[in-house]
């Protein structure tokens, strides 16, 4: 077991918040220009469009991202270790369901159950959302001094 732990990549926690903006940045990114393919390729309303993906980024990004940004920031700048694996940047549970949720686009994107129109709304919204996320653990990890202070348990 030591032999695994000596090849793990291990990194600070200021550079585990600039990975975590990079793939929740990137997840946003490109969830959002599928749904945006969508509603371009089938001539959707972009008025409605609009609304929509607004509506759904401010419930996912109020109710769901910004308080998995919390938790995540909160555990990592807690934690007792120097250096932290570079995929700690999730916990187990979080890694969980993000598969479910990739399962879950996939599947009912290929099964064509809902029109892509409307497919397309909703992905934009919560690319959006995922990618306000990244945003978040950007500005973490360039203001890491205020961050430390404003999530430290006491």
């Amino acid at each position: 077991m030591d032999g695994i732990k000596k090849f793990t990549p291990r990194v600070s926690k200021r550079i585990l918040l600039f990975i975590a903006g990079l793939v929740w940045g990137f997840a946003g990114f490109r969830v959002f220009t599928l749904g945006f393919g969508d509603v371009m390729s089938h001539h959707g309303n972009l008025i409605i469009t609009i609304i929509f993906a607004a509506i759904i980024f401010f419930v996912f990004f109020k109710f769901i991202f910004s308080k998995m940004f919390k938790k995540h920031t909160t555990r990592i700048v807690n934690s007792k270790l120097d250096k932290h694996c570079v995929f700690s940047f999730f916990d187990f549970k979080s890694y969980l369901i993000m598969g479910f949720m990739i399962f879950f686009g996939i599947s009912v994107r290929n099964l064509g159950i809902f029109n892509p129109v409307y497919l397309g709304d909703f992905y934009m919204g919560l690319g959006a959302a995922l990618f306000m996320a990244g945003v978040y653990f950007f500005v973490g990890f360039f203001t890491f001094d205020n961050l430390k202070v404003k999530y430290k348990i006491s």
